[in-house]
């Protein structure tokens, strides 16, 4: 993986994209792993599991918490040795930077200890992000935090169990926590909804998970990251390829919920499918959709929208104005600058292609899918001519979850992968 500079112009294609694109592990998964795994009561193999700054900050919690974890990068595997729920540090620090896995699934993790004492930080943008519903439920079940945000210290006195509320409308991350230490409680948690939870395909996720590590599985393989395929999704369309992308998983049963991209894009007549080869179709028409429950994705859709034909609609993203930044308002701004015609409202962007604005530098706000969603559209060779028209500030923001995301794409664009 390069160290990438503080700005990074994207050299567009100038031929169709082809080869393999192989996907890193799903963070999604790898961090529920992480937790599901520390709560068995035997040692676990995570197989394929990524390696990322979320991934590194649930490891170093984890040791920090007590645990045994050991890490081999080369060969993709972490090993934990489980507790059954036993917490084994009293009192720590946890720093969790600006992992939401990691914020409110280790939250709700350490309450599991009887007689503990951790104190939590995040970056600045984790203090912005919602935690405050996920203390209130704790506290009904005897914990106590000095604040309703990051940072604040968590007195815990364990999960006697039984009903608990959770408004969980801000973040499914804010449910899946509950419900994985749900089994550990000494009466198992009941967990009531107040109003209804967003994303919900990634409690599903949740769910499907805690019933397959009850199996107590010694080894557990992650699946390829489906959020981080929506970008070879989009880079077919761009660049009117197609390639492999090793590790995707289409099937009726995987777990990740933004294949549901893949299935949109294919209905629309964008790309077509086989097994894990992804191409362009004829179609360029704009997409009208609903994203509530693959939100992730949206802005993989909504960069590439000024090449469509006709105004895209994206609707049900309220929710992500409270995730790594803003996501409505910055896609909009930055859309914005590119010359497009942006319509925003709480919940939607709409988006009318206009001529795009060249040598334009896209602020990334830290967040990993602004920096990997806006250098597909700079593929697209605008000038005819192979030269860069789009800068991305920040490009080291994709170490999130997906490291090597460009050097990936200067291999796809040399014809070398």
């Amino acid at each position: 993986m390069s160290s990438y500079p503080p700005t990074l112009p994207i050299i567009p294609f100038t031929q169709p994209v082809r080869g393999q694109a192989p996907l890193p592990g799903s963070k999604s998964i790898t961090n529920r792993a992480l937790i599901l795994a520390a709560l068995s009561p035997r040692t676990v193999t995570l197989r394929g599991a990524l390696f990322s700054r979320d991934t590194r900050i649930m490891v170093a919690a984890l040791r920090a918490l007590g645990f045994t974890v050991a890490t081999d990068e080369a060969a993709l595997t972490i090993t934990i040795e489980g507790r059954g729920g036993e917490i084994p540090v009293r009192e720590a620090r946890i720093e969790v930077g600006n992992a939401g896995t990691a914020a409110r699934f280790l939250t709700a993790f350490v309450c599991l200890r009887p007689d503990g004492l951790y104190h939590f930080d995040g970056d600045e943008a984790m203090r912005r992000r919602p935690i405050g519903a996920l203390l209130e439920a704790l506290e009904s079940q005897g914990a106590r935090a000095s604040a309703r945000a990051f940072p604040f210290t968590l007195a815990t006195a364990g999960l006697p169990g039984g009903p608990v509320q959770l408004d969980a409308s801000e973040s499914s991350q804010l449910l899946s926590a509950l419900l994985m230490v749900s089994p550990h409680a000494r009466t198992p948690l009941d967990v009531q909804l107040k109003g209804e939870t967003v994303s919900r395909p990634f409690v599903t996720m949740t769910e499907r998970m805690i019933a397959q590590f009850a199996a107590q599985p010694a080894d557990y393989a992650i699946e390829g990251d489906a959020t981080a395929a929506s970008y070879f999704a989009t880079l077919a369309v761009v660049t009117e390829g197609g390639l492999d992308v090793p590790g995707l998983n289409l099937a009726p049963d995987a777990l990740q919920g933004d294949i549901e991209f893949f299935r949109l894009l294919t209905a629309r007549g964008l790309i077509r499918t086989a097994g894990q080869h992804v191409a362009h179709a004829p179609a360029r028409s704009g997409v009208i959709a609903h994203f509530n429950d693959f939100s992730d994705t949206f802005l993989s859709l909504a960069a590439i929208s000024p090449l469509l034909d006709g105004p895209t609609k994206i609707v049900g993203i309220a929710h992500t104005r409270k995730q790594e930044t803003d996501r409505v308002a910055g896609m909009a701004r930055e859309l914005t600058r590119l010359g497009q015609h942006v319509i925003e409202t709480e919940d939607a962007l709409e988006i009318h292609p206009r001529p795009l604005t060249p040598d334009v530098e896209i602020e990334t706000y830290h967040d990993h899918r602004f920096a990997m969603s806006f250098a597909i559209l700079g593929c697209h060779d605008l000038r005819g001519d192979g030269r860069p028209w789009l800068t991305i500030k920040d490009p080291a923001c994709c170490t999130k979850t997906f490291p090597a995301f460009f050097d990936l794409l200067a291999s796809l664009r040399s014809g070398s992968h």
